[in-house]
């Protein structure tokens, strides 16, 4: 009777359980929050200029128990607002681009030209077209959203192999089932990225439309501590909008999971490998 060798009864090993990476993520946040405090709290820098990250922390509770409600809610309206009109326009001029040259040849000199102006340098105009009510603000942050929706867009559409559509072509697909069966799927990756910037530059385009002709939302209070001398009100906000900003592009990225869990992707590799 054969004896087992010892390499077949060696149990396997336990998996390593390294640090999560939900944890990893808070790593450098809570590095630069605890050398902000021990560099302000040893008077190295004037407490005027940069608060202490303990002292932002209660004006954070200071307004959350007072008026930041009222500014997240106001701020969350007109982005929501801004970034639906603006990626629905993005989807749709992206769409007629990426399938026309003719299109093409007439949208994208005008569209180039357009999506290089500074976003400060549309308020006076439509403050001037619009008034300076929630219209001009909702607009200014849906331009900011178009762009970034429709260049990735016409990029992902471009991208396409040109293989999937002769083979739709073989199989006698008219236009709309061409487009609904192998363009849209094979698109969507680069549509989700084009979506995820968009919403990015919408909070960009928030704090601009805010800053001028605003009563409420977060922009008008980084002016307020601006005008008031209160940095640490200004580190609030800022804090509040990389929050809120962060947890609107993880409902995106949820939804880009759930939408191409059909995707066999390279997703990085692990520590040791």
């Amino acid at each position: 009777m054969a004896i087992p060798s010892k390499s077949l009864t060696r149990p396997a090993p336990l998996p390593r359980r390294g640090v999560p990476s939900r944890l990893k993520g808070l790593a450098l946040p809570v590095l630069i929050i605890a050398v902000l405090e021990a560099v302000v709290r040893a008077g190295w820098l004037p407490a005027y200029q940069m608060p202490a990250p303990s002292d932002v922390a209660l004006t954070l509770l200071d307004l959350a128990q007072g008026p930041l409600a009222k500014h997240v809610l106001a701020s969350l309206s007109r982005v929501l607002a801004g970034f639906v009109i603006g990626a629905g326009l993005g989807l749709v001029f992206a769409a007629w681009v990426g399938l026309s040259r003719e299109a093409e040849a007439y949208l994208e000199p005008t569209f180039a030209g357009l999506r290089a102006i500074p976003s400060l340098a549309w308020v006076p105009l439509l403050l001037l077209w619009l008034g300076i009510d929630e219209t001009s603000k909702v607009v200014l942050i849906a331009i900011g959203a178009f762009f970034p929706v429709y260049v990735n867009g016409v990029a992902a559409i471009r991208d396409i192999d040109r293989r999937l559509v002769e083979v739709g072509r073989v199989f006698r697909f008219n236009r709309r089932q061409l487009v609904w069966r192998i363009l849209l799927p094979a698109a969507m990756p680069g549509l989700f990225t084009g979506l995820r910037s968009g919403l990015s530059m919408a909070w960009m385009f928030l704090v601009a439309a805010e800053l001028i002709a605003a009563t409420k939302g977060l922009g008008y209070l980084l002016s307020d501590g601006r005008e008031t001398s209160r940095p640490d009100i200004v580190l609030a906000a800022i804090i509040v909008l990389a929050v809120l900003g962060k947890v609107s592009d993880r409902l995106l990225a949820v939804l880009e999971r759930r939408w191409l869990n059909w995707r066999d992707t390279f997703t990085g590799e692990g520590p040791g490998r």
